[in-house]
């Protein structure tokens, strides 16, 4: 199905028109939400597509079933986020918010691992269900979740965006190395050697992330019934810990991560469009090692630390270690439900902030 342009002007007309749209008392003193109300969204506005990018972390590895740390034990019996089940007991469901998976190695093919409405299914649960219920809440139009993202991908090699430099970097040995920039293979060799030859190459995931997320959007009626018409209006970005695990990758962070920003809004057709990034929930700040300097990156994107003025209002960054409940992103925070819950609700609330200051 093709997709409406909206000029700028339109847009921010657009924009104004969803958040007088909003439901009364998005949320309480406490900042909580309600129940979903079963109806279903406006349909006479185009729906708002929100993609969410990463690995493994933004796939999501919160269980849902179990004991202590499952989805399951924080809603029944520490009585946790309670928009989740209704007044049966079961799991609520939303009718405005459509939540879309979809995955795949390099540029290979698609696997479709959701297309519903939003709601608790499966073995695990990702960032994707507080954000969707956030931006549900908050929203009047229709609301896509589409997550295109696989794990163990760096952004400083699988997910370059295009038109990215390479780099050299000189170890701590005094060896020097050159990165690849964009389509240049392999993931670093030697100054002075020849690359060899493989079977990939600097941003293939990047490149296959959006192309799927791309086939979604072509056939939008397919996973929003009866939609006509879309807008991508933001992007979640959860991400770092394979570049964490290089001098090299921490290094370059910052620069590769504004790029992506600007990349996105560009390969998407949307220069509007908002983004909200989580960091490493086991990275404090004043952290110095490579971890930390990925945070420091993300926390410079944010438009409210005046580093990037084309950024403020509409880049924000989460810090999520007072979030997590321990853990770390290399271990998916033990599967801890709650972690991925209190990241989620974190980045949907700093999407509708933006959203708002529009």
């Amino acid at each position: 199905m093709p997709r409406t342009f909206l000029s700028t002007s339109v847009f921010n007309w657009f924009i104004t028109l969803v958040l007088l749209g909003q439901h009364a008392g998005y949320a309480d003193e406490q900042g909580q939400i309600p129940d979903p109300d079963s109806k279903p969204a406006d349909m006479s506005q185009p729906v708002q597509v929100y993609i969410l990018l990463g690995q493994s972390n933004m796939l999501g590895f919160g269980k849902i079933n179990g004991g202590e740390g499952s989805l399951e034990h924080a809603v029944r019996e520490k009585q946790l986020y309670p928009y989740l089940v209704d007044d049966n007991g079961d799991w609520t469901e939303r009718n405005d918010v459509r939540n879309v998976r979809v995955m795949g190695s390099g540029t290979g093919g698609m696997k479709l691992f959701n297309n519903e409405w939003l709601t608790i299914k499966g073995k695990a649960i990702g960032p994707e269900i507080g954000i969707g219920h956030h931006l549900g809440t908050a929203i009047a139009a229709p609301v896509l979740i589409l997550k295109s993202c696989i794990g163990n991908r760096a952004l400083g090699w699988d997910l370059l965006p295009p038109e990215s430099e390479g780099f050299e970097f000189t170890d701590e040995d005094g060896v020097t190395w050159i990165h690849p920039g964009y389509k240049e293979t392999p993931e670093r060799w030697q100054k002075g050697s020849e690359p060899k030859q493989i079977n990939w190459y600097a941003g293939m995931q990047y490149d296959g992330d959006i192309a799927r997320a791309k086939g979604v959007l072509v056939e939008l009626d397919q996973y929003y019934p009866d939609a006509k018409e879309y807008e991508v209006a933001g992007f979640f970005w959860w991400q770092g810990d394979r570049d964490s695990r290089s001098a090299a990758l921490s290094s370059r962070y910052e620069q590769n991560l504004v790029h992506l920003i600007e990349q996105l809004r560009k390969d998407f057709d949307s220069p509007n469009a908002k983004f909200v990034c989580a960091t490493l929930g086991q990275t404090q700040q004043g952290s110095t090692d490579n971890g930390g300097k990925i945070l420091d990156a993300m926390m410079a994107v944010d438009g409210e630390s005046g580093k990037y003025p084309q950024f403020k209002g509409n880049v924000a960054t989460v810090y999520t270690h007072p979030l997590s409940q321990g853990g770390s992103s290399g271990s998916h925070y033990g599967g801890n439900a709650e972690t991925y819950m209190n990241v989620g609700e974190a980045m949907g609330k700093a999407m509708v902030k933006l959203l708002a200051a529009e």
